[in-house]
């Protein structure tokens, strides 16, 4: 029980670290001096110096953030924690700004290096997470998925299936003359047949039977368009194969579960720019702390599969086009390259403000929404 309460701390850390370590790789890989290396903002929790980066947790744990030399970011400094240059904490005569005295080399600001250097610095803490999320997909498809086999594990009653005589033991061997090659199968046939009778070739105890079921139109939630959608069903449920998924079935699976989450928080943006789903359906850090809990209490499968969902929700979160995001800041990149020349100071700051006003707003909501549900429930 004492142990499900961590869950929080494990999925917003992992998710938040694996981000923002894609940054710091990519910035060092590309000479940016990088002096400080968050785990959440404001006043340092702790905070430790190693070579030329200061790594710290902050006070409030709803984010984090690469630190990098660039001359155009005091209003990103302060949000993060303080501006850079100016503390006499801990001086080092031979670091550099703000560890020490000496200036930091032109050549390692963000700003000096090329356009492509740059959007990869951006683009690595989505590609990290993103990676992340697939690689607990095949982690959890690997150690905890099994295969569907054709043989039926249970009948329902009052299904087509149970009225036509089909028992549990049977093997599906082929419908309509078609042969089942697995369960996956077997369902799309059956789901694009509603209402016509089918020929089912099966298998008892050895012995090849045949028996026609119908089946009857049933409807079903599609989270991924966020509608019902009507398919035929029989009322019968697969016996799982004994044996875990081999690799490679591990990393299809696996990468088809990342690409259906993709889909789906795709989906659910577009709804919601479209009004399709409300604002008050949004969730928060309180929400997701809930889920972490309530995951782990389920198992470490339904826990990691939250860190996946979370992680390439980030992902996506930020690529959009906002300001101070990932995504926002792609486009002011794009923007200086196109019109050949860095936008103004004042330009700066009502993009960073814009950006920061959204993201005050979305925070202040979804955690409005978060506590509503709490008093109501």
């Amino acid at each position: 029980m004492t142990a499900s309460w961590l869950a929080p701390i494990l999925v917003f850390g992992l998710v938040v670290f694996i981000h923002e370590l894609g940054h710091f790789i990519a910035a060092k890989a590309f000479g940016v001096y990088a002096p400080r290396f968050s785990i959440g903002f404001g006043p340092a929790l702790f905070k430790r110096r190693r070579g030329e980066t200061e790594y710290r947790v902050g006070l409030l744990p709803i984010g984090g953030y690469v630190r990098m030399a660039s001359r155009l970011d005091e209003t990103g400094a302060m949000l993060e924690g303080g501006a850079e240059e100016g503390s006499t904490e801990g001086q080092d005569p031979n670091a550099m700004i703000p560890f020490g005295p000496k200036p930091i080399p032109p050549d390692r600001w963000f700003e000096s290096k090329p356009l492509h250097a740059r959007l990869v610095i951006m683009l690595a803490g989505v590609t990290m997470n993103l990676l992340l999320g697939w690689a607990v997909n095949v982690g959890i498809q690997k150690t905890y998925a099994h295969d569907f086999t054709t043989v039926v594990d249970t009948v329902l009653a009052g299904r087509p299936a149970a009225a036509a005589g089909v028992q549990a033991g049977d093997s599906v061997v082929a419908i309509e003359g078609i042969p089942v090659t697995s369960w996956d199968g077997m369902i799309a046939q059956v789901g694009a047949s509603a209402g016509k009778p089918l020929r089912f070739d099966l298998l008892r105890k050895g012995e090849p039977i045949q028996l026609t079921i119908t089946p009857t139109l049933d409807s079903i939630d599609d989270p991924i368009h966020g509608k019902k959608v009507a398919m035929g069903k029989v009322g019968l449920a697969s016996r799982f194969d004994t044996h875990t998924l081999s690799w490679p079935a591990a990393f299809r699976k696996g990468t088809q579960t990342t690409a259906d989450m993709g889909t789906l928080i795709f989906s659910s943006l577009r709804r919601l720019a479209t009004r399709d789903v409300p604002v008050s359906d949004l969730g928060g850090p309180v929400a997701i702390m809930q889920q972490s809990v309530q995951a782990a209490k389920e198992g470490a499968d339904s826990l990691f599969g939250l860190i996946a969902l979370i992680s390439i929700n980030l992902a996506i979160f930020n690529l959009l086009p906002i300001p101070i995001l990932d995504g926002g800041q792609i486009v002011v990149q794009l923007l200086e390259a196109a019109i050949r020349r860095p936008l103004s100071d004042r330009a700066r700051e009502w993009v960073a403000g814009a950006g920061l006003v959204l993201i005050v707003l979305l925070f202040v909501t979804v955690t409005f929404n978060d506590l509503k549900r709490l008093i109501v429930h």
